[in-house]
């Protein structure tokens, strides 16, 4: 059995694509979007609301931490995890139970995507010092349960990239890893976090490379607008690096002069 999700500005294009599914295939109508697969949609003339708060309860009440303190980040800004090979281990089933359930959980909450994807690399050994780090992850879900992403119907059709990166933040090989996001008017449409290929030399290398691969997403998300009819000229990237920034512009300047 498989689940589909359509729609359409059209409620006659509704009736008429069941109409040939039905005529393919055995099926039955759900009616209104407002559930699947853990995802809460909810509907309304102003826009869509996505969260994921009843999964979320789940996952506090499966791991025990429904009576726990909440905190305000997901991360505390002094959390610098390493391989920690003298600590103490940890159940291996338990940790990977728990690093699962919150991946799935990113897919609505993009706010603790780079710290549960950090923590997912302690799966082969998990230490005690990683499982304290997803407790606390944790704690800062018991307080933002309601928490989801919104997506206004009204909002104005423009494309921003956003790109960022941490200096050497995997302290295994080095690497930094790469964040950007992209929002169309108001909503969230895309998000990357992922450690880069090569070990940055600078920091100005490492918010480089991520830009870099803010731009590649721009450039498919364009595509995609305009296969909707939708055609997007100028997109802003931004980028909180000096350096980065006029490196783009000395490169984009140097190849629009061989260009001649």
């Amino acid at each position: 059995m498989d689940d589909i999700i359509f729609g359409s500005s059209n409620e006659k294009l509704c009736e008429d694509f069941v109409k040939a599914m039905q005529g393919e295939f055995e099926m039955s109508m759900i009616g209104e979007l407002s559930f699947f697969l853990g995802l809460q949609i909810k509907q309304s003339k102003e826009g869509i609301f996505v969260c994921q708060s009843k999964y979320c309860n789940d996952i506090l009440k499966k791991f025990e931490m429904k009576s726990c303190k909440v905190v305000a980040t997901p991360m505390s800004t002094n959390c610098y995890l390493s391989a920690d090979e003298a600590g103490p281990e940890v159940d291996q089933t338990k940790y990977r139970g728990l690093i699962g359930s919150l991946l799935y959980l990113t897919m609505s909450r993009p706010d603790i995507m780079f710290v549960v994807y950090l923590c997912a690399r302690f799966q082969s050994s998990p230490k005690e010092s990683h499982l304290k780090t997803v407790k606390r992850i944790l704690k800062y879900l018991k307080g933002t349960t309601s928490v989801g992403l919104w997506y206004h119907s009204h909002s104005p059709i423009h494309l921003v990239g956003y790109s960022d990166s941490d200096f050497t933040g995997c302290k295994l090989d080095r690497k930094s890893t790469s964040g950007t996001c992209h929002l169309l008017g108001s909503s969230l449409i895309s998000r990357h976090n992922k450690r880069q290929a090569c070990v940055a030399l600078s920091i100005a290398e490492a918010e480089y490379i991520a830009a870099g691969s803010c731009y590649a997403q721009i450039l498919w998300i364009k595509q995609q607008l305009e296969d909707f009819g939708l055609k997007i000229s100028k997109v802003p990237l931004l980028c909180d690096n000096t350096s980065a920034i006029n490196l783009t512009k000395k490169l984009g300047s140097t190849f629009q002069d061989q260009a001649y």
